[in-house]
């Protein structure tokens, strides 16, 4: 029903740690040094995206390479 909120997917779990799969990274900034992604989690709504460290996104690798080319592509432009 509209205007209702979405019920969080449940976690997933990864050699013994619960996990939620990253779809999309939306954007990356640094903050004192330390690069960070703006990652929309699979199944969320826009307010639960959040900023993660690339260390923390170890088993998205390929999401994040998938952004880094695409970010390279831009900058070729």
């Amino acid at each position: 029903m509209e205007g209702q909120k979405k019920k969080k997917p449940k976690p997933v779990e990864v050699e013994g740690v619960e996990e939620w799969e990253v779809e999309k990274i939306l954007n990356k900034k640094k903050v004192w040094r330390i690069e960070k992604y703006l990652v929309h989690w699979k199944g969320f709504i826009v307010e639960h995206n959040t900023w993660e460290r690339e260390e923390d996104l170890g088993n998205a690798r390929e999401v994040v390479k998938k952004f880094e080319g695409k970010m390279s592509a831009e900058v070729r432009k």
